[in-house]
């Protein structure tokens, strides 16, 4: 079971990937990175991430019903990228996501949101 730097480094393997970072989406902070930061700072990075991350997580509108797992990742996509944040199950209190930055040329969204979803569910906190 990988922890932060392997699931990191495994996910700057897929095609097209400029950047990953494991955030806490309750405080904003990164709490691992690796390659290029949209902005180049991926501190701040994490905090606007986070800003998205806890308005799908906390809004009624985007989760599902009560028998149903809640929001699995978003998708952002811009011009050029596309913006991956998948949620991480934890024992604790589930409040991390992945942010995979891809560029739209190179990456395959499809595959980079199966291998994310593969990712955070082997990942290991704690």
């Amino acid at each position: 079971m990988p922890g932060i730097d392997e699931c990191l480094l495994e996910a700057m393997r897929l095609p097209g990937a400029r950047g990953a970072a494991l955030v806490d989406w309750t405080s904003g902070l990164a709490l691992g990175a690796v390659g290029e930061a949209p902005g180049g700072d991926h501190e701040t990075t994490a905090a606007e991430a986070a800003e998205l991350a806890r308005m799908a997580a906390e809004h009624g509108t985007f989760t599902a019903g009560d028998d149903l797992p809640p929001v699995e990742d978003v998708i952002i996509s811009n011009g050029d990228s596309y913006h991956l944040l998948r949620f991480v199950d934890t024992s604790f209190d589930s409040s991390v996501f992945l942010h995979l930055w891809l560029g739209r040329e190179e990456g395959n969204l499809a595959l980079a949101r199966i291998r994310l979803g593969e990712m955070a569910a082997r990942l290991v906190l704690g």
